[in-house]
């Protein structure tokens, strides 16, 4: 039996935290276990990516009790902020980091020199890299020297869903990420502050503790532009709840300053509903296009209140639009892959690491 060991955040399974990470996580683990590997799952407690000395103490002791010459798959959000723990014991473990967002993607002079440092530290002296889409694998390659032949791509995949039939009127839009800064809730608010004279709700469904003074922020604007009996932050919603959402839902809209794939493009696509998106990272990669060429969606320029709002104005007004999209998203579900696939990629990476 084929052995590895996955060092992951603690509270992956936690339903009031549920981000596209843990889920990839929680989905690869089960996977592995399924196609025959004995996975030896380590929680390590601690607020990854920002760990304090107790969280490295913690980590220092997982990565400690585990036996040499072992297969270790590391998710990135310990991995890559924790060099003085991870490099020494390279020597004597097979480390695979999977780089859900690289923690260095941020210019240079945004802070991100000492997260590079780090990152960099880790990434090149692990056997493998697996990254979940190839702009996170062109952007650590870019970011790096890492050997082009020792990063993979493993794309998320997506449960299968039921089809949102929709309305007719198309004003039902839906935005599931946490709320913060990088997800751009204020870009969206601002946006829909443009289109105040149409017919529209928005429910924004996503943890609203990473960053409580932002929503704070956000709630008081909304009631300052007249918004806020249009706009609800409806806190995380996971399972059936959130399937409901997405069934209610014509149109939904994701206005991220940064993001290496977007679970949520996909998740959406699995139901048949159109996606507005920055175009930014990944984001591109998860919208795809239908067989004959369409984009199941709009991308509109990140951090841009006026072309975000006008796209959202352009579908509101155009019940052609609103059918070709529709149509292209239904033929995009067809294409999505399962979480198998994401498995077997993985596996291969981290057999090709035993050897």
């Amino acid at each position: 039996m084929t052995v590895v060991h996955v060092v992951v955040p603690d509270g992956i399974d936690d339903p009031a935290r549920p981000s596209g990470g843990n889920t990839y996580d929680r989905n690869l683990c089960s996977g592995l276990t399924s196609l025959g590997w004995l996975v030896h799952e380590h929680a390590v407690p601690g607020g990854w990516p920002r760990p304090d000395a107790p969280s490295l103490a913690a980590l220092a002791g997982v990565v400690e009790r585990i036996p040499d010459d072992a297969v270790v798959l590391l998710d990135g959000l310990v991995a890559s902020t924790a060099p003085e723990v991870l490099v020494p014991q390279a020597r004597r473990l097979r480390l695979v980091v999977l780089v859900h967002m690289s923690l260095g993607h941020r210019p240079a002079d945004d802070g991100a020199d000492d997260a590079r440092t780090r990152e960099r530290a880790v990434l090149t002296v692990a056997a493998a890299v697996v990254t979940t889409s190839a702009w996170t694998r062109r952007r650590l390659l870019d970011l790096y020297p890492l050997p082009a032949d020792r990063v993979y791509v493993a794309e998320p995949a997506v449960d299968a869903a039921d089809l949102a039939t929709g309305t007719a009127a198309g004003g039902a839009l839906l935005c599931v990420a946490a709320v913060t800064f990088d997800k751009g809730h204020d870009v969206l608010l601002d946006a829909l502050a443009t289109i105040s004279d149409l017919a529209w709700h928005c429910v924004c469904v996503g943890s609203l503790d990473r960053d409580p003074a932002f929503v704070e922020r956000l709630r008081s604007r909304a009631h300052d532009v007249g918004l806020h009996d249009r706009v609800y932050f409806a806190g995380p919603r996971t399972g059936a709840d959130l399937d409901r959402s997405y069934a209610a839902a014509d149109l939904v809209v994701l206005a991220s300053r940064a993001e290496a794939y977007g679970m949520v493009v996909t998740e959406a696509l699995a139901h048949g509903l159109p996606v507005l998106t920055a175009d930014v990272g990944g984001l591109t990669e998860a919208l795809g296009h239908s067989d004959d060429g369409i984009r199941p969606g709009l991308l509109v320029p990140p951090e841009d209140p006026a072309a975000l709002g006008a796209a959202i104005r352009g579908w509101l007004g155009d019940g052609e639009l609103r059918g070709r999209l529709r149509q292209a998203a239904r033929e995009r579900r067809e294409s999505l892959s399962g979480w198998s696939t994401t498995t077997c990629v993985v596996a291969g990476v981290l057999a090709e690491a035993s050897q």
